[in-house]
């Protein structure tokens, strides 16, 4: 598991999540920490390395 720090896209509160590098590629939804809003996560690991983050709003 690594943490990532980024701009939640609702709110722009800095953030943070872990992710599991042990899967190559994931796409998942996850609420921000400071205003509950879902955020959809696409990460991809090359090698157990970050190589894609992208945390993007669900519209609704």
């Amino acid at each position: 598991m690594i943490e990532h720090y980024f701009s939640c896209p609702y709110c722009w509160e800095p953030i943070s999540m872990l992710l599991d590098s042990s899967v190559s590629k994931q796409t998942y939804i996850e609420d921000c920490e400071v205003c509950c809003n879902p955020i959809e996560v696409k990460v991809a690991f090359l090698s157990m390395e970050l190589i894609h983050f992208q945390a993007d709003s669900i519209e609704q």
